[in-house]
């Protein structure tokens, strides 16, 4: 029977893929992965970043439209130019 890869199973979530990210940096970053087992953990890595940013930039995507692209800028910002027209 094949060994199952880690690549061949789909990120459920955003929530679920970030906190899968977590763990194999830590596992990585604990050197105790042989170097096989790091290169699998690196590829499988990079997939649930690219997943994670495409969440991410569809949620962005869906807020743009939900504020009909007309985001408004911080409180803070819009203070600081009306002290410079002064």
């Amino acid at each position: 029977m094949p060994k199952k890869n880690l690549s061949d199973q789909p990120a459920a979530s955003f929530e679920l893929a970030m906190a899968e990210l977590e763990q194999l940096v830590d596992k990585m970053e604990s050197g105790a992965l042989p170097l096989e087992a790091s290169l699998d953990a690196y590829k499988r890595g990079a997939e649930l970043v690219k997943y994670c940013a495409g969440q991410l930039e569809r949620v962005e995507q869906q807020v743009k439209l939900l504020e009909g692209e007309m985001l408004t800028p911080f409180e803070s910002e819009s203070a600081d130019s009306e002290d410079d027209e002064e």
